[in-house]
């Protein structure tokens, strides 16, 4: 069962769906996972579906639209705000929270993409976290600023950073707000990986949906360049935490070097054979024994 509600990060009222399992009972008390969509998405994807199928296995699951996203509030519209995202992971414990059928100590967090990243960031000191997985996770700071497997130079950085800049000089002067797109709109011929099969899932039926137009504010670069969702977990990241990647992704380095990173004992990085960084999203051969994974993860540490 499934329904529509709304919490407050800060000023700012967040959409939500909450997912309850068959057999629900206000009586009772449910451990809860919090579910994070990737960067450019939005709850109705593939963060609902992961949501949806854990609800089945006894847990109350919320995944929610990120501030200035989807239905959430906010403007400008499709801002991508690190910091932000990172404070709608914890406002969205904080509504677990109010809620009686929820067992407050055995609340997870899970997140894909980059929110499997800012789920990290947020869990190295939200401590009412007390399980942390990730499917397809990116730093979306690297990934911005420095490209996949980090090829970017600095300068092609900097030389961003300075139309970042006058970007914001022009809107500060009347200009309108300028937007780019998450994943490429149209495919160039050879375009291969993540981006390219970004494309055919936000792009194409496949995933796409009204709420989520592949366009976040350009001026976002500012904020994302300066984020690092790995900063501290060597010190604070102590929960048990299990990273899902794919053998085949481009970004599979990144889940490697966090699961490396952390402080936790009690840490598992899981490859799925033959996957991609996309194909974890919504193709039943992977998320079927990713899912799987993730119910034995939250069962042995939230039940």
């Amino acid at each position: 069962m499934q329904k529509n509600v709304k919490f407050k990060n800060n000023q700012l009222l967040l959409a939500g769906n909450l997912y309850v399992p068959a057999g629900f009972d206000e009586t009772k008390k449910y451990p809860a996972i919090v579910v994070s969509h990737p960067g450019g998405g939005v709850k109705e994807q593939t963060a609902g579906l992961y949501a949806n199928k854990l609800s089945e296995s006894g847990f109350i699951t919320l995944a929610f639209d990120a501030s200035y996203q989807g239905e959430s509030e906010g403007t400008p519209r499709y801002l991508e705000d690190p910091y932000a995202r990172t404070e709608d992971v914890r406002a969205a414990v904080d509504y677990l929270t109010t809620l009686s059928y929820v067992d407050t100590r055995k609340i997870g967090a899970l997140g894909v993409c980059a929110g499997g990243g800012y789920t990290v960031a947020a869990a190295q000191t939200e401590r009412r976290i007390k399980a942390v997985a990730t499917v397809s996770m990116v730093d979306i700071g690297s990934l911005f600023s420095e490209g996949i497997a980090r090829a970017v130079p600095v300068e092609d950085q900097i030389k961003l950073l300075e139309q970042v800049s006058g970007q914001r000089t022009a809107e500060a002067n009347g200009s309108e707000t300028l937007h780019g797109p998450y994943v490429p709109q149209e495919l160039e011929e050879g375009m291969t990986g993540t981006m390219a099969e970004g494309h055919e899932y936000y792009v194409t039926a496949r995933g796409c949906h009204e709420n989520a137009p592949n366009r976040f504010v350009f001026t976002s670069f500012d904020k994302i360049f300066t984020f690092s969702a790995f900063s501290h977990i060597d010190k604070f990241l102590t929960q048990p935490f299990l990273a899902i990647a794919g053998s085949d992704a481009d970004t599979r380095y990144f889940s490697e070097e966090a699961v490396q990173d952390a402080a936790s004992r009690d840490k598992e990085l899981f490859i799925m054979d033959g996957a991609t960084h996309v194909a974890l999203y919504d193709q039943p051969e992977y998320v079927g024994p990713a899912v799987e994974k993730l119910e034995k993860f939250f069962t042995d540490h939230l039940k």
